[in-house]
């Protein structure tokens, strides 16, 4: 129970619901009582901070791609943030404790820029090369033939990405990244998003399946 000292407009100490009165140098002060968490390890908390650990295993390793990818989606967040929120939100399957990406579902990148169209990914054994091409949509809605390709290509047995965030001009159609060698025998995840030239504009990324870099 407080104690007031000194009348009803005075300082109190002591506890008054959830406001605990003290002084401190002949400063009497207010402050709200702590709340504790009753279950701080709830279901809800598990559940949110599994998906959590899931998306951020993937996206920090490839915070130079996703500073580009996700710099239209920056409001008020980082692109960092911005790419674990939708991941979080759209691209995790399962149920706890047993997450998993779902890569069908995954967007390196996103905004407002026209998409590629007929984009697909093929793996050279030759040259050790997953080669990507496109259709030059250059002139659809707001592409330039002048925009670039940013590839992107994911081991998940190792956990480990390869990509480009300025590579060939949308006009070109066509990229090749070299992965690797002990890559040989991995599944790859690849995705394909487009930057304009000034670097001001992105493109929702594409995904393009999962290519076996199947030995030669």
């Amino acid at each position: 129970m407080g104690t007031i000292k000194q009348g009803i407009l005075g300082g109190f100490s002591g506890k008054v619901g959830t406001v605990i009165g003290s002084s401190w140098k002949g400063i009497s002060y207010m402050r709200g009582q702590a709340q504790h968490v009753k279950n701080p390890r709830s279901a809800g908390q598990l559940n949110q901070r599994s998906k959590f650990s899931l998306a951020l295993s993937f996206l920090q390793p490839v915070v130079p791609y996703i500073r580009i990818g996700y710099k239209s989606q920056a409001a008020k967040q980082t692109e960092f943030n911005a790419a674990m929120s939708y991941t979080i939100k759209n691209a995790i399957t399962g149920s706890y404790p047993s997450y998993a990406l779902d890569f069908t579902k995954i967007v390196v990148s996103k905004g407002g820029l026209t998409q590629v169209t007929g984009a697909t990914a093929s793996w050279n054994n030759n040259s050790n090369e997953v080669k990507i091409d496109w259709t030059d949509n250059s002139g659809v809605g707001n592409a330039l033939a002048t925009d670039k390709a940013m590839p992107f290509i994911y081991n998940k047995a190792k956990g480990e990405t390869i990509y480009d965030t300025a590579g060939a001009t949308r006009a070109t159609h066509t990229q090749s990244l070299t992965v690797p060698n002990d890559w040989e025998g991995d599944k790859v995840e690849v995705y394909l998003g487009m930057v304009s030239d000034d670097g001001k504009e992105v493109a929702d990324s594409i995904y393009l399946g999962e290519v076996t870099l199947t030995p030669a």
